[in-house]
Formats: C-alpha cells, sequence, structure tokens
C-alpha cells in the first residue's frame, strides 16, 4: 500500500526541487541526528508528573486483544507497510501484526519477525559497559583517553569520561555524515554504494572525533553515535575479547534471547523478516528496500537484530535486575535531562535508556532506527508491563519548505495511541498527542530540533529533518 502523503503536498514533488531544499538545509550536525534511533517520547503534558508506585499498577488496565490489533491496524492504514509487535501485561501476552512485509508480493507481517532494531542495541552496550564496571575493570567517571588514548586523545580524552559516552553528554559529533557523505548534498548515493561496505569501528570513531567538538564536555546533551562504538572499543581493551561477541556471551544468552544477534558483515537477515523500505522523507519515492544490508556501519551502536518477543524479555529481565546489580541498575537508571527548544524536558535520558511520562506512571526503553526499519520498546519499571513493535517504512514523513520541521503524518498520531494503549491500556484525552495540535485543513509544522525520526520526536540513527541538532 502506497504510503500517505499530507493533504497540502502535491502526490509527485520534482525530484530537482526536492534535493535543492535538502541540500540547502543539509549540515553534518543535522544528518547524523537519527541514523540508529527510532521513535523516542514525545513530551509529556505540562505538569504532568510520574503517578505514585502504588498507583501505577491501579492505572494500568489489562491487556484488550481487540483494542490492540485495532491500534497496529490503524498505523497500517494510515501508511506504515507493515507493523508488528508484542505486549506483555505479567503473564497475559498479545501478538499482533497489521500489513505487508513485502509490496511486491503481499506477503503479510507476522508478530514474531526478526528486525533490524537500531539503537536499542544501546541498551545491551550499556549493561555489558556497567558489568564490567561491577567487576572493577570500567571506572565510570575515569577519562575515556585512560582506556583508548588512540582513538580520542589530548585534551578531549581527558575531559570525557565512560559516564559521558553512556549518557550522551561528552559533546563528541556523530558519525553518520562522515560514513555517508552524499546525505549532505541531498543524495541518497552513497547509502547505496555502502550496502556491502566492511567498516572498522575505528574508521566511524574518526569520522565523529574530527568533527567539530558540539559543546563542553559534561555540560550538554547530544545524541551521538561515536559514543558508543567508543564504548564497544572499551570492552574490547578490558576484555581482550570482541565487543560484540562479549555482548552475545554476556547479555544475550544471559538473558535467554533466542532470536537476538549481531549479524556480523552478513548482510543478510537470518530466518523470517519483512523487507525494510526507506522513504529519506520524499527523497527516495517510491521508497527502495534495505533489508539486505552490511551493518558494521552500526556495531555496538545500532547493529542488533531482534524480535519484539524477545526485546521484552531483555528489558524485563534488566529491570527486574537479572542482569545488573543493583548498584549498577541503579546508575543505569541515574537520568539527564533532554529539553526541547522551548525549554521543556522532552525525556530522561539514563546509561543507554531512557524514561518518559505516562498516564500510569513512567516507562524505561529505547528506540531505534536504520534504513527501512523503526523499533521501539518500553517497559514500566517493574517490567511486568511492555511492549516492543517493528516497523519497516522509515521516514515517511515529509517536511516543511524550509526542512526545519515535520508536516503532521496521520501514522506519528497513530502509533502514539498505539503505544499509550498498549502501555496503559486505554488512550487518553490528557495524553499529549503530537500531531493533534496540529489537525486542521492548512496543517502547521511540527517543530522538533530536538527530535529524531518517526513518531517526533525520536532517538535515531537515521537522518531526521535535517536542520536538527546531532543526537
Amino acid at each position: 500500500m502506497p504510503h500517505t502523503r499530507p493533504a497540502d503536498r502535491p502526490a509527485v514533488r520534482p525530484a530537482d526541487r526536492r534535493v535543492r531544499r535538502l541540500r540547502r538545509a543539509a549540515s553534518a550536525s543535522a544528518i547524523a541526528v537519527a541514523l540508529l534511533a527510532g521513535l523516542a517520547p514525545a513530551a509529556s503534558a505540562a505538569g504532568q508528573g510520574p503517578l505514585p508506585v502504588q498507583a501505577q499498577a491501579a492505572a494500568r488496565q489489562h491487556l484488550d486483544r481487540a483494542k490492540l490489533q485495532a491500534g497496529l491496524n490503524a498505523v497500517q492504514e494510515a501508511g506504515v507497510y507493515g507493523i508488528f509487535s508484542a505486549v506483555r501485561d505479567g503473564r497475559q501476552r498479545f501478538d499482533g501484526a497489521a500489513g505487508v512485509a513485502d509490496v511486491s508480493t503481499g506477503r503479510p507481517v507476522r508478530p514474531d519477525l526478526r528486525h533490524r532494531v537500531g539503537s536499542v542495541t544501546k541498551t545491551f552496550t550499556a549493561v555489558a559497559v556497567l558489568q564490567q564496571s561491577a567487576k572493577g575493570r570500567v571506572d565510570l567517571d575515569r577519562p575515556v583517553g585512560d582506556y583508548v588514548p588512540e582513538l580520542l586523545p589530548g585534551e578531549r580524552g581527558r575531559k570525557v569520561t565512560v559516564r559521558m559516552l553512556l549518557n550522551h553528554t561528552s559533546g563528541i559529533n556523530d558519525y553518520i555524515a562522515g560514513a555517508f557523505p552524499s546525505l549532505l548534498e541531498g543524495s541518497s548515493t552513497s547509502l547505496d554504494d555502502h550496502r556491502f561496505r566492511t567498516i572498522r569501528p575505528a574508521e566511524l570513531i574518526k569520522y565523529g572525533v574530527d568533527g567539530p567538538q558540539l559543546f563542553e564536555p559534561g555540560t550538554d546533551w547530544t545524541y551521538s553515535n561515536t559514543n558508543y562504538i567508543l564504548l564497544g572499543e572499551i570492552l574490547r581493551k578490558v576484555t581482550g575479547q570482541d565487543p560484540e561477541r562479549l555482548i552475545t556471551q554476556d547479555v544475550i544468552r544471559r538473558a535467554g534471547l533466542r532470536d537476538t544477534y549481531f549479524p556480523g558483515t552478513d548482510p543478510h537477515i537470518r530466518g523470517a523478516h519483512a523487507r525494510m523500505y526507506e522513504n529519506l522523507y520524499g527523497l527516495i519515492d517510491p521508497p527502495r528496500d534495505y533489508s539486505v544490508y552490511n551493518m558494521t556501519w552500526a556495531g555496538t551502536a545500532g547493529a542488533l537484530i531482534s524480535t519484539p518477543q524477545d526485546l521484552n524479555t531483555f528489558y524485563r529481565a534488566l529491570l527486574t535486575g537479572d542482569l545488573l546489580p543493583r548498584r549498577q541498575l541503579d546508575q543505569m537508571r541515574t537520568t539527564v535531562d533532554v529539553k526541547d527548544e522551548t525549554g521543556a524536558v522532552g525525556m530522561r535520558y539514563g546509561l543507554g535508556i531512557f524514561t518518559m511520562d505516562t498516564p500510569c506512571g513512567p516507562a524505561w526503553g529505547h528506540d531505534g532506527g536504520v534504513f527501512g526499519a523503526g523499533t521501539s520498546v518500553m517497559s514500566s519499571p517493574d517490567g511486568s508491563r511492555q511492549f516492543a513493535l517493528g516497523y519497516n517504512l522509515m521516514k515517511y514523513q515529509r517536511l516543511t519548505a524550509d526542512n526545519t520541521a515535520f508536516i503532521p503524518h496521520p501514522a506519528d498520531a497513530a502509533m502514539w495511541k498505539y503505544r499509550e494503549q498498549a502501555l496503559c491500556g486505554t488512550t487518553t484525552p490528557s495524553t499529549p498527542d503530537p500531531a493533534a495540535k496540529n489537525r486542521s485543513a492548512e496543517p502547521r509544522a511540527t517543530q522538533s530540533p530536538a527530535a529524531p525520526s518517526a513518531l517526533p520526536p525520536t532517538i535515531s540513527l537515521l537522518p531526521a529533518p535535517l536542520t536538527l541538532p546531532a543526537r
């Protein structure tokens, strides 16, 4: 099914005009914004704080499978090719899907498909680092230069700590623009040219480190995938093991996951999966299949393949203390505020995990987005109520003429409502809807300087509006 276009835009926009607009707006810091993250939370309602712990469970309603399936159907009907999800409430489960895994054959999506989960990988990497911290091999407040001086030399290596990498307060630039330079020119050429390229972590780090320092370390927050490639190399240094193998052994296997793995240099996904289509805000039209891709460009920042069911199992194991000692789990959940351009707190980012407020209390998780694949995972603080979802059409939104903001898209509002239904068992008028204030005959733009892709704002590996700051 074709993706939905905003009513105030022509069905076909001349390619040269689109490229000119993208080129005018493109910048290294903007391109880097979203490439490994995905669906991050919209700002919570003003004045709405988290519910008392004892009220959170009472605020949640039991799973309504019919409403959950209707929510998935609404996302697909709004223009996303395929979406699949797993929801848990204690022992209750819902596994659902809507739409197609392959637009050319009409093959339907299934709830248990394997999927590229992008920046959800960061939580796995953070757990591995915190495990080494518990063993005394990594000091979170020690300078990064003490571990990998060859990768972050000089004064920056002395100022940036391991904790700053984990919570994105390092100020180190993102590597995405260097790895895919055509994006700076409003072209997807390098996305296609590099499908089968193997790129070493040191090369990715150099792209980020060679860029301008975004702010004094520890004084601000900016999402940067370079941080998590550096963390992988710290793991390599302190353990003597390949970081992806270490994470597989100490995190993936320990959590009992059966369908989660790092693909290494293999561009194919093993097992049943959907094709993954990238629209790049209309630059790639019709959307192109990027399901076959060498993911060494994402590594310990975003290369994992998993399923919604495995992701729920992982976050439940994490939040219930099965993967980390209490001290390290508490540090993981110590957050910094992430604010939008108005100063409002949009989310709170910890060490490889973030929290957002919902009508039934706070929720913890992460989002992910790579070429053609989006993912979102959130859990109640005790891991009892969870949802994970994947979808196979990315950057379906359109931008304003100056490329500074999103034009509201019905799929974003539908996905937000599904998230609330999955976490709380209900949707309420008081809940912030990222598109509600923009619904009119003449749609207003959704401002998103603090937000990358789908479901503004987002933490993603893939480009968001090209005037956003890197994150």
